[in-house]
């Protein structure tokens, strides 16, 4: 036990999520590094061991140290966790690749972003993307961490089950044991393509969630029931996605990084992206932006970053790409593309779904 928690930590990014895992690790012992692009941030985890912008009311133990220099983060580590938005991935990992332990791939990376990339030829999942860009020994050996876990219920010592799905079993077990102890339990998956789409794609059906849980209080046609609907519809598009993209196991979508993660996202008070899309419905939060880019141009000023509206933009193209009907993730792309009414698409959504059901005679009602 000596001997591993010797072992050196970096993790990417002090968001909430980024900095909830680094507290667990921390706590365990381990010498653990934080980097942060905003050196406020850093700041206030070094002088007062919190960080109230991002996770409010959570103290932090001393142990862990902060830094808003990235190359030092990466020095010398034993294992690097990234947990950066999926928008500035690519370019952090292309600002690491000469640092000696990842040059001659000693370090061991694990991947907690959530989302889809956009390359030269086409959109793909974070793990062949990163693996294109780091040294060749990577390829195979990177490992994926997701599952039903908001940040603030892990940095509260909540029970929480995450996947640590790798191609290399050994490599998997790794993380964890890196990660797992006291309230946070570790399983492993060889199926990296079934855990990334469905960490991906649920945060585009919980944008829709949010839509029309909002829209519960604006309207006697949708309740608790109708959520239901669209959350088991929303799964089966994840499975599609997953299964069109090369998923290995049929059961990672009925395990917690498919339907745990799904219905976590959705239904509690901590995720951003039903946040954001309530707040679509409730304070016209799209109001003023002419389409998606500009949508995501104006992602800083919301206050937290909801890593579906990115990701609705590459599944739409998935879904071209692919063929795949997905009525609800399209949806979504297409309100937050700004082309259709918010109130009118989670309609047309419902329809695609209970085709055929009468409910547009509900709604003449």
């Amino acid at each position: 036990m000596g001997k591993a928690l010797s072992a050196k930590i970096g993790v990417l990014g002090a968001g909430a999520w980024g900095t909830a895992i680094a507290k667990i690790i921390a706590e365990k012992g381990y010498n653990i590094e934080i980097w942060s692009y905003e050196k406020e941030v850093a700041k206030e985890i070094n002088t007062d061991h919190t960080n109230n912008r991002y996770l409010i009311g959570v103290p932090l133990p001393h142990t862990l140290r902060a830094t808003d220099d990235l190359q030092k983060a990466c020095d010398s580590k034993d294992f690097i966790l990234f947990a950066t938005p999926s928008l500035y991935i690519v370019d952090i990992v292309k600002k690491i690749l000469q640092i000696p332990d990842i040059l001659e791939g000693k370090t061991l990376i694990g991947i907690l972003t959530k989302g889809f990339i956009k390359t030269n030829s086409g959109t793909k999942l974070l793990l062949s993307t990163l693996e294109n860009y780091l040294p060749g020994f990577y390829k195979g050996n990177l490992v994926y961490i997701s599952g039903p876990s908001h940040a603030e219920e892990v940095a509260r010592d909540k029970i929480t089950g995450l996947i640590s799905a790798s191609l290399n079993g050994l490599n998997s077990i790794k993380f964890r044991e890196l990660l797992s102890g006291g309230k946070l339990l570790v399983f492993s998956s060889f199926d990296i393509i079934g855990v990334q789409v469905s960490a991906g794609l649920k945060n585009v059906i919980a944008i829709a969630f949010g839509m029309l849980d909002a829209l519960k209080e604006l309207s006697p046609n949708f309740g608790d029931n109708t959520e239901s609907l669209l959350l088991a519809a929303g799964l089966n598009e994840i499975q599609m996605l997953g299964q069109a993209l090369g998923a290995s196991h049929p059961e990672t979508f009925t395990s917690i990084a498919g339907v745990g993660d799904l219905d976590v996202t959705c239904r509690s008070k901590y995720g951003r992206n039903r946040r954001f899309g309530r707040e679509i419905i409730l304070s016209q939060r799209l109001r003023g932006h002419k389409n998606i880019n500009d949508v995501i141009h104006d992602i800083p000023n919301f206050g937290y970053f909801p890593e579906g509206i990115l990701a609705a933009q590459r599944v739409f193209d998935l879904s071209k790409e692919y063929k795949l009907k997905l009525p609800i993730s399209n949806g979504v792309y297409n309100v937050l593309n700004c082309k259709v009414q918010p109130l009118q698409e989670v309609k047309n959504i419902l329809r695609s779904i209970i085709k055929g059901s009468g409910f547009d005679s509900i709604e003449k009602k």
